[in-house]
């Protein structure tokens, strides 16, 4: 299976990332382009996670209620972005023009591919070790790592979201990491003119 971006990791950045890209669907470059999100993350950091302090979401919502309604809301209203659950990757590998995103399971192609899986040390994608280096705002005995990127961007078409962006675990900026590659990709697809998505009741 072919796509023109897929994301990597099912956790507040990436489905942060889904919702942004699903909601630009009427624009026109953007109309053609086949999107998909790899939601299989077991270790997510929101399983234990309770919320009061998270703008817009709902005092005391579960961090596990909080990744299930992510993926109902993004099915209800974004149908197009396609989630692939129950794979773990393994391997982002560049070839050409394209990744090659080996799983456990399937092989697919991406022209661009987001990485939004957490910060933790275990961390093993063949093809992204080369990027990895220590968490620049995590304490050192937590052991946490990030990819090496310039405002999100890792090479040419490879972005990283989130924690293992080096942004701090919180869930706010993590959402909001996962929205800032989402226009990055809406503007490169835009001819590099700068772009946004907003719904709007008008």
């Amino acid at each position: 299976m072919a796509y023109d971006a897929l994301i990597i990791g099912g956790g507040v950045a990436g489905f942060s990332c889904a919702q942004i890209l699903g909601s630009a669907q009427a624009k026109p470059f953007v109309t053609d382009k086949k999107i998909a999100i790899i939601a299989h993350q077991k270790a997510s950091m929101l399983q234990d996670a309770v919320f009061y302090n998270a703008y817009g979401v709902a005092s005391g919502k579960l961090g596990s209620e909080l990744l299930e309604e992510s993926k109902t809301s993004l099915a209800e209203h974004y149908p197009q972005i396609e989630q692939i659950e129950h794979e773990k990757v393994v391997s982002v590998v560049s070839q050409g023009n394209r990744f090659v995103i080996q799983t456990n399971k399937n092989t697919y192609e991406s022209t661009i591919v987001v990485i939004a899986v957490n910060s933790s040390h275990s961390f093993q994608i063949e093809g992204l070790m080369e990027y990895v280096m220590p968490h620049g705002k995590s304490l050192p005995q937590k052991n946490r790592i990030q990819l090496k990127n310039e405002d999100q961007r890792v090479a040419t078409n490879l972005y990283v979201a989130g924690t293992l962006a080096g942004h701090r675990s919180q869930l706010s900026i993590a959402a909001g990491s996962g929205a800032a590659v989402a226009t990055d990709i809406l503007t490169l697809w835009n001819n590099g003119i700068e772009t946004h998505s907003h719904d709007s009741i008008r």
